[in-house]
């Protein structure tokens, strides 16, 4: 009887968790409704629920036209720094995002802060969208070996073609590489998401004030200590608090 008991005890608990399971699971909107909601309310005009809807679609499922629909939203609410993260994040999975790019020019000229300066390698990873360079890699890699092999491998007389799609492979397989280097820099380039932002000399909030950052001043992350972030702008070196500094990149 104790045995079957137990036996009993343990289904009504499976029982249970299957039913609260399949409740969470309803209860959580799937991104694409999430975004849809976000449009509506932009339509409407309610901005802060749009940006809502925005942010958790993007958490949910990170996509380029969420992350600018959501920085359009927080531009309309003043929120300029935010905004520019945003837009910056929509360029980061989809550099040919043209309507965010040409928002970060506008937003940028409004609010009179300048564009985070590339260095060549950084400016190469642009080119294409983060995730398509590690296969851009190996696939001219292995496309440069097989060029070179696979005529031994059958037998075959090695024509002058096969050298030239080696040589070619090899080529796009070295140019890769700088980009590689750019992306992972990148990984550590962020922006400042609020107005008059304290850049001070420690990480505490009685450190000394070195200067005041605007909301999207660009600036390179180095460590986190605490609450506060080292960042490293084209003028200074100090920290920052973590809530006033994002990147667009995940780490």
């Amino acid at each position: 009887m104790l045995a079957g008991g137990h036996r009993k005890i343990a289904g009504v608990i499976f029982l249970l968790l299957v039913v609260l399971s399949l409740g969470g699971a309803a209860l959580a909107a799937p991104p694409q409704e999430l975004f849809q909601e976000g449009v509506k309310a932009y339509r409407a005009g309610e901005y802060a629920q749009a940006s809502r809807a925005f942010q958790a679609s993007a958490q949910l499922q990170p996509a380029s036209g969420t992350l600018q629909n959501l920085g359009n939203a927080q531009w309309q609410l003043g929120q300029a720094g935010r905004a520019i993260l945003a837009w910056e994040q929509a360029l980061w999975l989809d550099p040919f995002n043209h309507p965010a790019r040409n928002n970060l020019r506008f937003a940028r000229k409004t609010v009179q802060v300048e564009a985070p300066e590339l260095a060549w390698y950084e400016v190469i990873s642009t080119w294409l969208p983060m995730n398509l360079w590690p296969w851009i890699t190996g696939a001219s890699l292995w496309f440069a070996v097989g060029m070179g092999l696979l005529p031994g491998i059958f037998r075959l007389r090695k024509a002058a073609w096969h050298q030239a799609l080696a040589a070619l492979g090899l080529m796009i397989f070295l140019l890769s590489l700088p980009a590689h280097l750019g992306v992972l820099s990148r990984t550590r380039l962020g922006f400042v998401v609020q107005r008059d932002a304290l850049l001070r000399l420690t990480p505490t909030r009685q450190g000394q004030v070195i200067t005041r950052l605007g909301a999207g001043d660009p600036a390179r992350w180095e460590r986190a200590q605490g609450g506060f972030v080292l960042i490293r702008t084209g003028r200074s070196l100090g920290w920052i608090e973590s809530s006033q500094f994002g990147l667009p990149s995940p780490r």
